[in-house]
């Protein structure tokens, strides 16, 4: 059983307009491990139990419920399949998108270094597909835009509505194009995790814990995914063609305090309920990601040997 490692809560960080540099990513090198699905629309067919998993999870992400553990609930699919025909893109999409893929390429470049030196092994790439509308999945059902960017162990790829980013500019006003870069480098962190065994180990033990244990398991996960963020980060200016400066990092450790479980959830109803968390507290999240980012050690985050997460 596959549970889709989905982060909801960045939905507020995406920013569509690219002209406010700092970073310097133009003329970088774009990763070939992306896939371009906008136009075409992802359709299902579904048994009536497929039908009523699709309510239970969009009132679980209505409600504040875990979404990894909710997707699975609506995994009663007989099939798939995927229609319509690429769109005409904008120039601010392809602005969009080229910055998407040279992010990724950053993250192929620190990370192929990183197993070599530090793990002795080979990197596997993910994959980055961006769509609009829905998607389908090999493995973690449609993929929605009202899910946000999620990651799905059975095929191992980062999913993406890049088109949703309008919608945030206009309803949120997020700025800040490494907050985009963040996102992308945290969902490459759920696929380390992936690679080293941890997402099999985790998801194998879902199924034998109480609600409150499954979250705090959650909670590590993602918090780790801040970390190898961080990660990232340090590696980036001397690894890849991306250069960063503090004001990134700084943007970086803002963009993962705006997501902390606490923050989104006294924003939405007023208070918070930490056995609730999926994702960490806004101070574990910037904690995590500086961690990463001032140790550069991709080993030296292991969130489940942590103390006050357990």
């Amino acid at each position: 059983m596959l549970y889709t490692i989905k982060c909801v809560s960045y939905l507020i960080l995406i920013e569509t307009n690219l002209n406010d540099i700092n970073m310097k990513w133009q003329g970088g090198k774009k990763s070939d491990n992306f896939e371009d699905r906008r136009g075409m629309s992802g359709g299902q067919k579904l048994t009536l139990g497929g039908v009523g998993g699709i309510i239970v999870l969009i009132i679980g992400f209505l409600m504040g419920g875990d979404p990894s553990q909710l997707l699975q609930q609506a995994q009663n699919m007989t099939g798939t399949e995927q229609t319509g025909q690429p769109r005409e893109i904008s120039a601010e999409e392809t602005k969009l998108t080229d910055f998407s893929r040279i992010v990724l390429s950053s993250t192929e470049d620190v990370w192929t270094n990183l197993f070599k030196t530090q793990l002795g092994k080979n990197y596997e790439p993910t994959n980055l597909v961006v769509y609009d509308g829905g998607t389908e999945t090999n493995g973690c059902g449609i993929g929605k835009a009202s899910y946000g960017p999620f990651y799905c162990p059975g095929d191992h790829k980062i999913y993406l509505d890049l088109t949703f980013n309008q919608e945030l500019t206009t309803k949120f006003g997020a700025k800040g194009e490494f907050a985009l870069a963040y996102v992308i480098a945290h969902e490459v962190g759920h696929h380390i995790q992936q690679l080293v065994g941890l997402l099999p180990q985790t998801n194998s033990m879902r199924g034998k814990l109480s609600e409150v244990e499954n979250n705090k398991i959650s909670v590590m996960t993602e918090l780790q995914a801040d970390f190898y963020a961080g990660v990232w980060a340090h590696h980036v200016n001397k690894l890849s063609d991306i250069e960063i400066d503090y004001n990134d990092i700084l943007d970086g450790m803002a963009a993962a305090e705006a997501v902390g479980d606490d923050k989104l959830q006294t924003q939405a109803q007023g208070y918070a309920v930490p056995d609730s968390f999926t994702h960490g507290t806004s101070a574990q999240r910037r904690a995590w990601f500086k961690k990463g980012y001032d140790s550069g050690d991709m080993q030296a985050g292991n969130t489940f040997q942590d103390p006050s997460l357990k």
